[in-house]
């Protein structure tokens, strides 16, 4: 074992997070006017598109609380068509603890994973279950959609969308975050929300995206979070364009190849891994248990590593550049 690897069945101690965002009571936002809590509607009453804004579709997931709450603090309506503003996921942020800030991410389900007929329609139940299939009308009635999240490292912000060039040339146009995680096949291991109905079909009517707005307790990824949000409706009319926003940079993509999933309580990486490490082909990665994970071509840039070993949980994302 070198000294860049990890002892066996361990992931390293991830460092206790600075906690620059913290939850607030949402209770002012529960009633909402759709007949459904906590979600907002408001039409212009010009035609227009309909754009969805969900926020904390995983419960620690704070920034999009954030982008969310300052959205209806602050009386934005539309332009032109209409706007709803959705906090997902609210019994699971309520259980925040910041003595173990990574447990609230979900109750039971992960309610970006079930968002198949074979989830909503079959027989289990859970908080996660019971809100996707409240939410399910929410989600239909949008012509657009952006999800907003945060990572459990710090790293740069990032789009994850299914590869179509409705997907695409959105994320172009709004120009930030300048990275973009595209999906040709789906996340392969689950159905996100971006993925549900017509968003995941190649004939669909609108973009769905998400934003990864960077670490989940650092106040630049509110930040990052709300920028992104008024840069997302100013794209398709329901605000003004700001003067003030800088010319799109040049976009770095990467194509997701693997979603790893963790099958054994001995998963590893090889060494300390937050996520944009690249690996030659057939490189390891990591292990898991008698299973080796190995770069499947060179310039394998890995996304979203695990912090802790969780059977059934992603592992990390296996992707390599497109430009």
């Amino acid at each position: 074992m070198t000294e860049n690897q990890n002892p066996p069945g361990k992931l390293p101690a991830p460092a206790a997070p600075a906690f620059e965002l913290l939850p607030r009571d949402l209770s002012a936002y529960r009633q909402g006017n759709v007949g459904i809590d906590y979600v907002h509607r408001f039409e212009s009453g010009r035609p227009g598109p309909h754009v969805l804004i969900n926020a904390l579709t995983h419960g620690n997931e704070f920034c999009g609380m954030v982008a969310a709450a300052h959205l209806l603090d602050t009386g934005v309506r539309p332009l032109i068509g209409t706007l709803t503003v959705s906090f997902a996921n609210v019994a699971a942020y309520e259980t925040f603890d910041p003595a173990q800030p990574f447990e609230s991410r979900q109750l039971l389900h992960n309610l970006n994973r079930i968002w198949s007929s074979e989830w909503l329609d079959g027989p289990e139940d859970s908080p996660e279950l019971r809100r996707a299939r409240e939410l399910r009308p929410v989600v239909a009635a949008a012509d657009h959609l952006l999800d907003i999240h945060s990572t459990s490292q710090d790293v740069e912000p990032f789009w994850v969308y299914p590869a179509f060039a409705r997907n695409s040339e959105a994320a172009l146009a709004i120009g930030r975050p300048a990275v973009h995680l595209v999906m040709p096949g789906g996340l392969g291991s689950g159905t996100p929300v971006i993925q549900h109905g017509h968003f995941g079909e190649a004939s669909g009517r609108g973009a769905g995206m998400v934003v990864e707005c960077g670490q989940h307790f650092l106040r630049a990824s509110a930040d990052v979070a709300i920028d992104v949000t008024r840069r997302f409706l100013a794209h398709f009319g329901l605000l003004g364009h700001d003067p003030a926003w800088a010319a799109p940079e040049s976009a770095r993509c990467f194509e997701l190849l693997q979603t790893v999933v963790i099958k054994t309580p001995d998963f590893r990486f090889v060494r300390p891994c937050i996520g944009f490490e690249v690996f030659a082909q057939g490189e390891l990665i990591a292990t898991d248990g008698p299973d080796e994970i190995r770069a499947p071509c060179d310039d394998c840039t890995i996304l979203m590593p695990a912090r802790a070993t969780i059977v059934g949980r992603e592992g990390v994302y296996l992707s390599r550049p497109l430009r």
